[in-house]
C-alpha cells in the first residue's frame, strides 16, 4: 500500500503588527488612554492612498529612482560605505512602501508590465544583506497564499515573471549566505522558505524547477542534519516533504545525493526519545513523510536496505515511542514490491514485533488513541504482512512467516478472520450506499425525461 501524503502544513510565523503595537503603547497599565500620545501617533501616520494604477506607477518610479541612486553611489565610492549609506536607507524605505501592493493583487499584471520585477529580484544579490532581507520580505508579502487565494490569474502572471527573472536561483543563493546566529537573518531564511512554498502553491511545476536549477535540496539536507531543534529546521523538513511529495524526479535526485541516509540519521535521533514539543513532533512527522516519499523509487529502496533502514525501523518499533506508527508506515513503503527488504525484515527478527502489532498490542499515547490513527495503522500492518507473503515465496523465511499463524492455538488466524469479516461488512455497506446513489440518480433522470 504505497500512498504518499503530506499532512496539512503548520501555520506560518505571524509578523508583528507595528501599528497595533504603537496604539497599545498609548494605553498605560491601568487601561487609561494617553490622548497626547494617540494624537502624536495619528499625526505621524501617512494617509492611506487608493491602490490603483496611478499609485502603482508612483511607487515603482520612487523605488527605481532610489535603486539607481544606490547603484551609482556604490560604483562611485566602492570603498567608502559612509558615502552610500544614506542611499541604502532611502532604498530600504522605498522597498517597505512596495509591500502595500500585496493588498492589490489585481495590479500584479500591471506591475509586471512596468518591468519592475527584474529590479526587485536582483535585490536578492545586493551586497548589503539587509537590503536582500527586505527583498525577501517583499516577495513573501506579494506571494502570500491568503492574498493570492482568490486571484489565480494575477498570481500566475507574477510567479511566471519571477521565475523568468531567476528568482529561484537568487533566493537559494541568498539562503546560503544567511546565518542562523543572526535573528534577523534566521527570520529571513524562514521567509525565503515561505516564499518558495508560496510559489509552488501557485505553480506546482516550481517544485521540480527549484531542485533542478538550485542547490536547495543540499541546503535542506544540511538543515535537517543539525541536532538542535528550531523553527527553521521544522520548516526545512516541511518544505523537503512538499518537494518530494509528487515528484519522482526529486525523489530520485535526493536519493542520488545520499538523501536516504541523511533522513535516516535525522529520524534516528528519535529512536529512543519523544519530541519535546508539538512543533518538534510535527517535524518528526515531516521527516517520516520525506522518508516514505523517498522510498517510492526502486533504487531508493535498495539504498534504504543498505543503510540499515530496516534495522532502524524495527528498533523504533520496539522502543514504542511516538514514532512507532511512522516506522511501520515507512516499512510498508520499503517492502512494497521489493523482496530484499522483506527478506531483511525476517532476518533481523522483525516478525515478532509486527505480529504483536497485528494482534492489537499497540503502545498507547494521546496520538494513537484516535480511532482513525488506529485504523490507518491496522491497514499498514496488513499491507506489510501481505508484502511479506508476496515478496517471500519459498524457503525457510516463508516457513517462519507461516509458523506465526500456527502458534498460540491459531490465534492469528482468528484475528485474521475477525479483520476479514469487519472489512467485508464495510465493503457491503459501501456497495449498498453506491447502489442507492445510482438508483436515486436514475430516478431523477427518469423524472426529468417524463416531465419533459
Amino acid at each position: 500500500m504505497e500512498v504518499a501524503r503530506v499532512r496539512n502544513h503548520a501555520p506560518k510565523r505571524k509578523r508583528l503588527d507595528s501599528d497595533a503595537s504603537e496604539t497599545d503603547a498609548a494605553i498605560n497599565r491601568n487601561g487609561d488612554i494617553d490622548l497626547s500620545l494617540l494624537e502624536a501617533i495619528e499625526k505621524s501616520q501617512t494617509p492611506l492612498e487608493v491602490l490603483d494604477l496611478k499609485t502603482l506607477k508612483k511607487l515603482v518610479l520612487g523605488f527605481e529612482r532610489r535603486l539607481r541612486d544606490n547603484i551609482a553611489a556604490r560604483l562611485k565610492y566602492p570603498d567608502l560605505p559612509d558615502k552610500f549609506a544614506d542611499t541604502e536607507i532611502e532604498l530600504h524605505e522605498e522597498i517597505q512602501k512596495l509591500r502595500v501592493l500585496a493588498g492589490a493583487p489585481e495590479l500584479y499584471p500591471d506591475m509586471v508590465n512596468l518591468n519592475v520585477i527584474p529590479s526587485i529580484v536582483n535585490l536578492l544579490a545586493h551586497d548589503n544583506s539587509d537590503i536582500a532581507v527586505d527583498a525577501v520580505n517583499l516577495l513573501q508579502d506579494l506571494t502570500d497564499e491568503d492574498i493570492l487565494e482568490d486571484n489565480d490569474e494575477p498570481a500566475l502572471v507574477l510567479v511566471d515573471a519571477l521565475v523568468e527573472n531567476n528568482v529561484l536561483e537568487l533566493l537559494v543563493q541568498n539562503l546560503h549566505r544567511l546565518s542562523d546566529n543572526d535573528p534577523d537573518e534566521a527570520a529571513s531564511a524562514y521567509s525565503t522558505l515561505a516564499t518558495i512554498e508560496n510559489l509552488i502553491e501557485v505553480k506546482p511545476a516550481v517544485a521540480e524547477m527549484v531542485c533542478e536549477r538550485t542547490k536547495l535540496l543540499r541546503w535542506l539536507l544540511g538543515k535537517i542534519k543539525v541536532r538542535e531543534f528550531d523553527g527553521n529546521k521544522q520548516y526545512a523538513s516541511e518544505i523537503l516533504a512538499i518537494l518530494l511529495q509528487n515528484s519522482t524526479a526529486n525523489q530520485k535526485r535526493l536519493g542520488q545525493m545520499n538523501g536516504v541516509d541523511v533522513v535516516l540519521q535525522a529520524v534516528a535521533m528519535y529512536k529512543s526519545r519523544d519530541p519535546k514539543s508539538s512543533d518538534e513532533e510535527e517535524m518528526v512527522e515531516n521527516l517520516f513523510d520525506c522518508l516514505c516519499c523517498l522510498l517510492m523509487p526502486l533504487e531508493n529502496k535498495e539504498r534504504f536496505v543498505i543503510a540499515e533502514g530496516v534495522e532502524l525501523m524495527i528498533i523504533i518499533m520496539k522502543q514504542k515511542k511516538l514514532a512507532y506508527g511512522s516506522a511501520i508506515r515507512a516499512m510498508d513503503f520499503a517492502m512494497t514490491k521489493y523482496p530484499p527488504a522483506c527478506e531483511r525484515f525476517v532476518d533481523v527478527l522483525g516478525l515478532k514485533t509486527i505480529f504483536a502489532a497485528f494482534m492489537g498490542k499497540i503502545p498507547l499515547s494521546k496520538k494513537n488513541k484516535k480511532e482513525r490513527y488506529q485504523e490507518e495503522l491496522e491497514e499498514r500492518i496488513l499491507s506489510l504482512i501481505a508484502s511479506l507473503f508476496s515478496g517471500i515465496l519459498r524457503g525457510s523465511r516463508r516457513d517462519r512467516i507461516l509458523s506465526k499463524f500456527v502458534e498460540s492455538e491459531y490465534e492469528k488466524i482468528d484475528r485474521l478472520m475477525e479483520l476479514y469479516m469487519r472489512y467485508l461488512d464495510r465493503v457491503k455497506a459501501e456497495t449498498e450506499r453506491i447502489d442507492q446513489l445510482e438508483l436515486d440518480d436514475l430516478k431523477v433522470r427518469l423524472f426529468v425525461i417524463l416531465d419533459w
